[in-house]
């Protein structure tokens, strides 16, 4: 555990957690690029044209970003339906991030709330969280807006609708995330934001787009709580 990371999390009162990535990986034993090809075919059914470049996107929450850009609420309804009930499907399968589990019940046992702010749909999130007996440990979570994807982070909108429910000024909330609409949103937000590097690659781009600090597994985390726990 870096001194770093440790002053950092001395100094806040809540801690917010995105999904995909920092607790698990959702789409483990159902890939991503599956969901985005079964999305892009429903956009087929309903006689939309899909471009090359859209065809194979490998992200299904890009591809219902694009969709909610074109501007066409029914076809937005249709994708954003699909996607819901595939991630239903995929948190079945879902494989637990090494000490994701742990961090989650360290920052309860610390007395800090713990809020899930995640681009997927709330009741994926929550049917993970009861499935593997967590939803006890995580005050809140603020999921994706039905139908509406410009609102996924990192439009900061969701961050901050965490930030007041867990009753702490933005500056004493820290972000844990995976990825750079992370980093950006929780920027825009005005929470402080650990970058969660669960690949080699990520580190340089998650400092480089201004995480406070840098992890590269869970565990130091969960140390650092615990370390908080033991005085």
């Amino acid at each position: 555990m870096s001194a770093d990371l440790g002053h950092l999390l001395g100094e806040v009162g809540a801690v917010l957690l995105d999904f995909d990535g920092p607790v698990c990986s959702i789409f483990a034993g159902y890939p991503a690029p599956r969901v985005a090809t079964e999305l892009v075919n429903v956009l087929r059914r309903h006689g939309v044209h899909v471009p090359p470049d859209l065809a194979s996107e490998p992200d299904p929450l890009e591809v219902l970003r694009r969709t909610g850009a074109d501007g066409d609420h029914g076809v937005t309804r249709a994708v954003e339906d699909a996607l819901c009930a595939a991630e239903r499907r995929a948190v079945e399968t879902a494989v637990p991030t090494p000490y994701g589990r742990e961090v989650i019940v360290a920052v309860r046992q610390a007395g800090r709330p713990v809020a899930i702010v995640s681009n997927n749909s709330a009741s994926a999130v929550t049917a993970y969280l009861a499935a593997h007996r967590l939803e006890a440990h995580v005050s809140l979570v603020v999921g994706r807006t039905y139908a509406d994807p410009s609102r996924m982070k990192p439009n900061p909108a969701p961050i901050l609708q965490a930030v007041g429910a867990v009753e702490e000024p933005a500056s004493r909330c820290i972000l844990i995330g995976d990825s750079l609409s992370d980093i950006d949103g929780a920027r825009a937000a005005g929470v402080r934001v650990i970058g969660y590097a669960n690949r080699p690659t990520k580190i340089e781009t998650l400092r480089a787009a201004g995480a406070d600090v840098v992890i590269t597994s869970m565990a130091e985390i969960a140390a650092a709580m615990i370390d908080h726990i033991r005085g």
